[in-house]
């Protein structure tokens, strides 16, 4: 008598085929206007990050990542698309993100991913309805508050929520994380507000940076081979002896005991990075705890730096490196333990990056590539150079139009009019292998007129392959450096 086969095999109908790679779960934490160099294991000297650092130590850290514009909405965006500012539209603060526009959660749910958000999203400055691409979807009008924010979950209406906002979407994001998923991998993006200003530390840190002394950085007092724009951007809302986001009252103040305005906020700014720290340990410990710690790929990143006195300047927006430097730490096992990659990595690397690795379906036609491969085993044909680019805002009228190409060594910058005529403002030249903090400004060297040539050239290449030529490249005039405060509702 012959048995049936389900018999016989019984295990035959649970078993998984052998080629059949798990998707992976994602959990992608985004932080605003946040330094690398205020991140431990990326170059603080004060601000320790325990549960950070472990990314670093168990994943990749990247010493080279970028955004591709230097401002909240535009860059997240192209953490979402993959896509230059020009491409998906969110070009300012005050535009909705397209509904229509491919993105990567999008193509995690037709790759049977369940979807999420929670924080800060800030595209639609007046708008906190769910958008397209999450299943679940928590967020709040406007730049949101250190205590006591209104959100909107999932669509039911704004209802005040009351604590501190990095604790509060960190308990949100654990209780969605324990919900009945149905078996499907998720994907879970957590929107911090911190450090974005106005810096509100939490009470436990308040005063952890009290015994150290911070004094304004050196390059703000060596201007004069830099362009007249940064000198008078000195007395304003962007400059270090403006208001520095409230943190003085009685403005403009270049005194020397004006400084000590600028250390207060530099302390409140590092003490809300103590609590996203916080907020990393129960995350970890909640991957760990269901034993899925190792098949999720951990993204800590920044959506923007942020300028810190560098030049005289706050804020962000311009072209210098620690307005354009990012933090990127990426924690998957098939990807690398203890890793440091050199490479220059944009934001627009990220969806590629994640579609990749949850084998969704590509986007076609983007401007970022996928790292995984070059995290695994390298990349010999990985970029040396890409453009970056701002277009000045008429509510905050600080900064002018911006070109720059950064190169694995130089960076150039011109700031280009706005209507065709000669650049507005002197170029910008820097030897970043010799001189990484920008000190000298080589454009006018006529011994570097031939350099300055090329990387215009190289400049006028990379747009052009991005899209951007002089008729099609739009962008506002130049109304040159504006002295009055911004709306209070936009700050």
């Amino acid at each position: 008598m012959t048995l049936p086969l389900l018999l016989i095999c019984p295990m035959l109908i649970a078993a998984e085929p052998a080629n059949v790679t798990k998707q992976p779960n994602i959990l992608f934490v985004l932080c605003d206007d946040l330094r690398p160099d205020a991140v431990g294991c990326l170059g603080s000297e004060h601000v320790k990050t325990p549960n950070i650092d472990r990314l670093a130590q168990e994943g990749i850290l990247f010493n080279n990542s970028f955004c591709t514009t230097s401002l909240c909405s535009p860059s997240r965006a192209s953490i979402l698309t993959g896509l230059y500012a020009h491409a998906h539209g969110v070009t300012n603060n005050f535009t909705e993100f397209p509904v229509e526009m491919a993105t990567f959660p999008k193509r995690l749910q037709d790759a049977g991913y369940e979807t999420a958000y929670i924080g800060k999203y800030h595209m639609g400055e007046n708008n906190d309805e769910p958008r397209p691409g999450f299943d679940w979807f928590v967020t709040h009008k406007g730049q949101g508050k250190y205590f006591d924010t209104e959100f909107n979950i999932n669509g039911q209406g704004s209802r005040l929520v009351k604590g501190y906002y990095t604790h509060v979407v960190t308990d949100m994001a654990l209780d969605w994380l324990k919900k009945d998923h149905s078996g499907k991998p998720w994907c879970l993006m957590i929107g911090q507000k911190a450090p974005h200003s106005f810096y509100f530390p939490e009470p436990k840190y308040e005063h952890s940076f009290d015994d150290v002394e911070v004094e304004y950085p050196k390059t703000a007092f060596k201007l004069d081979d830099k362009p007249k724009w940064i000198k008078e951007r000195l007395y304003t809302w962007h400059g270090i002896y403006g208001p520095l986001f409230d943190w003085r009252k009685d403005f403009p103040d270049d005194s020397p005991e004006g400084v000590k305005a600028f250390e207060d906020m530099v302390h409140a700014y590092w003490g809300t990075i103590l609590s996203v720290d916080d907020s990393m340990g129960q995350l970890y410990a909640y991957l760990e705890m269901t034993g899925e710690l190792d098949n999720t790929v951990i993204v800590f990143m920044g959506d923007n730096g942020l300028l810190e006195g560098e030049d005289g300047m706050v804020d962000k927006r311009t072209a210098h490196e620690m307005s354009i430097r990012v933090p990127l730490l990426v924690r998957y096992p098939q990807l690398g333990k203890g890793k440091k990659l050199d490479q220059q990595i944009l934001t627009v690397d990220m969806a590629p990056t994640l579609i990749e690795l949850a084998g969704a379906q590509p986007i076609e036609d983007i401007h970022g590539k996928s790292f995984a491969s070059l995290a695994k085993s390298g990349d010999d044909d990985w970029r040396t150079s890409w453009m970056y680019y701002y277009n000045y805002e008429k509510q905050f009228p600080y900064t002018p139009n911006v070109r720059a190409l950064r190169t694995d060594r130089w960076k150039y910058i011109r700031y280009p009019h706005g209507d065709g005529s000669p650049d507005r403002h002197m170029a910008e030249l820097y030897d970043l292998k010799n001189d990484p903090g920008e000190t000298t400004n080589l454009a006018e060297k006529p011994e570097r007129a031939g350099l300055v040539a090329k990387l215009r050239n190289e400049l006028t290449e990379k747009m052009a392959n991005l899209g951007l030529t002089p008729a099609t490249d739009e962008m506002p005039i130049d109304q040159g450096i504006g002295k009055e405060l911004p709306d209070a509702k936009i700050r």
